[in-house]
């Protein structure tokens, strides 16, 4: 459900994209190139985009690469949510969050009932925040991509939404780590 105010300003946010996958090249990776169109679409920023095996260690690397850079406000990543054995986003997402985010699976889970029904069990979508980075793990298909941006992120992701958005405490994320 969108709710703009329209008489705030649009504030843009700075989104890395990166695509898990050990089969994809920037090619033929069609859903990291959903996230590209729809942040653009969206007026955000693309701070960087990558694409990385299906390997643990190496996701999280580049998570905490990502959340260390002043210029990387939100993290989403595609791919390798699901319940085979080479799906390792989740857990590498879990590696270096501070909090998680639980409503957001519930959420995503909610959007794709509408969309697949009962196989949407079968994803395991996450949030959550590190760094004072929001990081998102979607499934790797283009269709969960767009239900991901189209349903959720557009919104949390834009300051007018209300009543409330990721962006409006933004600041505050990692207050926790400032002296007092």
């Amino acid at each position: 459900m969108s709710n703009i105010d329209e008489s705030k300003d649009f504030i843009p946010v700075r989104i890395a994209v990166l695509t898990v996958s050990d089969s994809r090249e920037l090619a033929d990776d069609r859903s990291g190139q959903v996230l590209v169109d729809r942040i653009g679409d969206a007026r955000h920023v693309l701070a960087d985009r990558r694409i990385i095996r299906d390997e643990r260690e190496e996701i999280a690397a580049q998570l905490r690469n990502w959340i260390a850079d002043a210029g990387v406000d939100v993290v989403i990543s595609t791919g390798g949510t699901g319940l085979t054995g080479r799906d390792v986003t989740v857990e590498a997402h879990r590696d270096v969050y501070e909090k998680e985010i639980d409503a957001f699976g519930t959420v995503f889970t909610h959007v794709s009932m509408q969309k697949i029904g009962t196989s949407a069990v079968q994803s395991r979508a996450t949030g959550g925040v590190a760094g004072g980075t929001y990081l998102f793990a979607l499934p790797g298909s283009p269709g969960a991509c767009k239900d991901a941006w189209d349903e959720i992120l557009k919104f949390q992701l834009d300051y007018r939404h209300r009543p409330c958005n990721f962006v409006e405490i933004m600041p505050r994320l990692d207050e926790h780590q400032r002296r007092k």
